[in-house]
């Protein structure tokens, strides 16, 4: 009984260090990921498990450790801030993988990226043909920034001199068949307007759509849980035993 009360005041420490620590290291470490961010993200929440399961040692020795890896990643990350070379050597730079619509081969070798792995990065940014691709570069944060060829760039509104009202972002209005009536509210739509949309498009019921969005330029879009399809595509090159 003794040991569950001081494991569980070490959780409660270890669960407020971290919130803290997150704070004050800010969203670097989830929206920009480095492979420097990730072994310290790793190394904090390691230390922060040890000081609250290892009760031969003391609370303050691993308490000590967590505040020091923290200090080290601010000043590491004030050193990348004010040194470029610092900042190289510890994210490192982008790498071009495509270049002139020609795949750089030598520098997928080096970063040990497989030509799938490019692929898969591509599909992601809605290109399903690599010949589309003009420059394609690796970040460091290991997300892809694609620039298309001319030819296959999307015309905007601004190109055929068209004023085009604003859509604003899309609210969920419902999901996983529950509806959601503060957004519905805040459209200045009403349940029955819903229901009436819900009806066009041969739904009787809000518990029938897994997903309903609404933008403030009308465009509704619904995904039923049941789509009808018949045998999806299977994108793999593995068969495999399963």
């Amino acid at each position: 009984m003794h040991e569950g009360l001081v494991v569980f005041v070490r959780a409660i420490i270890a669960f407020f260090s971290l919130l803290i620590f997150a704070r004050i290291l800010g969203k670097e470490q989830i929206s920009q990921l480095t492979f420097f961010d990730y072994v310290l993200g790793i190394t904090i929440g390691s230390i922060a498990a040890t000081l609250t399961t290892d009760l031969t040692s003391r609370a303050w020795s691993h308490w000590v450790g967590l505040i020091t890896w923290a200090a080290l990643g601010l000043l590491m990350e004030y050193m990348c801030m004010k040194s470029r070379y610092v900042a190289k050597c510890l994210e490192g730079e982008p790498t071009i993988v495509i270049m002139n619509g020609k795949i750089m081969e030598n520098a997928l070798k080096k970063m040990e990226f497989r030509v799938s792995d490019v692929l898969v990065l591509l599909r992601s940014k809605d290109i399903f043909d690599i010949s589309e691709v003009d420059f394609a570069i690796i970040e460091p944060n290991g997300q892809l920034s694609v620039l298309k060829k001319p030819e296959y760039e999307n015309v905007k509104a601004k190109d055929l001199n068209i004023q085009k009202p604003a859509s604003g972002i899309s609210s969920e209005i419902i999901y996983d068949g529950i509806l959601i009536e503060e957004n519905l509210r805040q459209l200045k739509k009403d349940k029955a307007w819903l229901m009436d949309q819900l009806k066009k498009k041969g739904i009787s019921s809000v518990s029938e759509v897994f997903l309903a969005t609404l933008n403030k330029g009308g465009s509704l879009y619904i995904d039923k849980y049941d789509d009808h399809i018949q045998k999806p595509l299977d994108v793999g090159d593995f068969k495999g035993p399963y």
